[in-house]
């Protein structure tokens, strides 16, 4: 029977007739919430049909939820919308499950080199509950999910279900739209003011780092300035070289608007240490070409963008601008040695514990959890360093090994197994802001927040899986199909 001749079936005819009868007398009862939530569950159920018969559904919505959970947080206090994103992974897994009831779940295609790595990096995690330094194992719940569990659950749905072309074009398409959106909400909030909302955030937490000398770092509706700078820079750097290969002109003209507008949110953020993704993003390419007159002229373009911020005062009117520029006078910038003063506290402290002070000590969650805690009173600031004060050299040292592999791999396979330039492309572009986020986390602790860290992962995976998304490209070119058209391509 088709589905529009259904509904004329007495079952669903009577199922229609009670679903109304009562929705009308809980709504004539509770008056309009009730008649908002009733309006609610048709679209949630809608949600939840096509979230369980197509799971990549759920990657879609963990990525959207990377973009927008902290920013919701400001406007409905005091629900952990972070969680949602656990919530989803969880329930991806399940309509896996259950899309393959009738069937094996083929856990082959999570059979990788990078699965493995994420599982010894969460069993470190793991081992860090029995650490004797760990003064929370409340804050390690917390903390250890950003660090390593997200990682270990996303990585391996990406092989498994997320792991044609249409998926990967679907994603730049999310990623584009949302850092365009953060980069206008960046904008309204430095040319036309904050919200109330904002205003209340600066007021009460975030001024004490978001207004420096009577100036406002843009934050949009993402966690802060820092993790604002770095992701925009990262979306400047796809977003150009994505639309410098991708064929098609809307396809150019939206991530051209996403790189441009990118690298705007990147400036009006105030993030110092941000100004090195696009200039690691950008170098990443040029290796990646293995061209001389390419590598040559690039060089040029990169040796100018340093002459300018570390040797010239051009500009130095904006404070966008004069702000960048201390990144590159780090003697000139009281932070900076402040930062290197408390480095060399950290040193002492870690110099006899090689496993660290415990997962959630540092940084917010340590002093929410611990505030008693010797590292709860030390600014970790940098991604790396955070990681060292609380999971010790060792565990510093294990994860630089994982993120070397990863870049070395990626790079190997971007320059030597795939031919075809369109998709070489846009997998070194996404490369190029993976290396470029690398580069902010020594100044900022970037690479764990997100939506950095959703998106990194998800890239991660498309790097691993270049060579066959190459062969999927080979066979729809070459039988005349668009090999990024969103309809099914089998």
């Amino acid at each position: 029977m088709k589905g529009y001749k259904k509904i004329y079936h007495p079952l669903v005819l009577a199922a229609l007739l009670i679903a109304t009868v009562l929705f009308g007398f809980f709504i004539g009862k509770g008056g309009i919430k009730i008649a908002m939530v009733c309006l609610a569950i048709f679209p949630a159920l809608i949600y939840i049909n096509r979230f369980f018969n197509h799971p990549q559904i759920g990657i879609y919505s963990i990525l959207i939820m990377g973009f927008l959970a902290i920013g919701i947080s400001r406007y409905v206090p005091n629900v952990p919308f972070g969680l949602s994103i656990d919530g989803l992974l969880v329930l991806t897994y399940i309509a896996v499950y259950f899309r393959h009831f009738y069937s094996e779940v083929n856990w082959r295609y999570a059979n990788r080199d990078l699965t493995y790595l994420m599982i010894i990096w969460f069993m470190y995690s793991i081992a860090q509950l029995f650490n004797p330094e760990a003064l929370s194992r409340t804050a390690w719940f917390y903390a250890m999910r950003g660090m390593s569990l997200y990682s270990l659950l996303l990585i391996p749905l990406c092989f498994m279900i997320f792991n044609r072309l249409r998926y990967m074009m679907v994603f730049l398409y999310i990623y584009a739209f949302f850092s365009i959106m953060a980069s206008l909400k960046g904008m309204q909030q430095i040319y036309i003011g904050l919200d109330a909302a904002e205003q209340f955030w600066i007021d009460t937490i975030g001024g004490i780092t978001h207004v420096l000398f009577g100036e406002l770092r843009a934050f949009s509706f993402l966690s802060d300035a820092g993790q604002f700078g770095a992701s925009q820079g990262a979306a400047g750097v796809v977003g150009i070289l994505v639309a410098m290969n991708i064929r098609g002109f809307f396809n150019k003209g939206l991530f051209y608007a996403m790189g441009f507008l990118g690298l705007w949110g990147m400036m009006i953020s105030g993030t110092r240490g941000a100004i090195i993704v696009p200039m690691l993003g950008f170098t990443v390419y040029i290796l990646h070409r293995k061209n001389f007159r390419v590598l040559f002229f690039g060089g040029i373009f990169l040796a100018f963008t340093y002459v300018f911020f570390a040797h010239t005062y051009i500009g130095e009117g904006n404070a966008q601008i004069r702000r960048m520029r201390t990144a590159f006078r780090p003697e000139e910038d009281a932070s900076y040695m402040v930062r290197l003063e408390n480095r060399r506290i950290l040193s002492g402290y870690l110099a006899s514990r090689p496993f660290g002070g415990g997962i959630g000590s540092a940084g917010d969650w340590g002093q929410r959890f611990s505030p008693q805690g010797f590292l709860a009173q030390v600014a970790t600031d940098s991604w790396y360093v955070q990681i060292w004060a609380e999971q010790g050299i060792i565990g510093l040292i294990l994860h630089l090994i994982i993120l070397c592999y990863i870049v070395i791999k990626g790079s190997y396979i971007v320059m030597f197994r795939l031919r075809h330039q369109e998709l070489r492309g846009i997998v070194s572009a996404l490369m190029g802001g993976f290396v470029g986020i690398i580069g902010a986390s020594y100044g900022n602790g970037v690479l764990g927040q997100n939506p950095s860290g959703i998106i990194l992962y998800i890239s991660w995976g498309f790097f691993m899986m270049a060579t066959q998304l190459e062969r999927e490209y080979v066979y729809l070119t070459e039988n005349k199909k668009n090999p990024w058209s969103l309809t099914t391509n089998d």
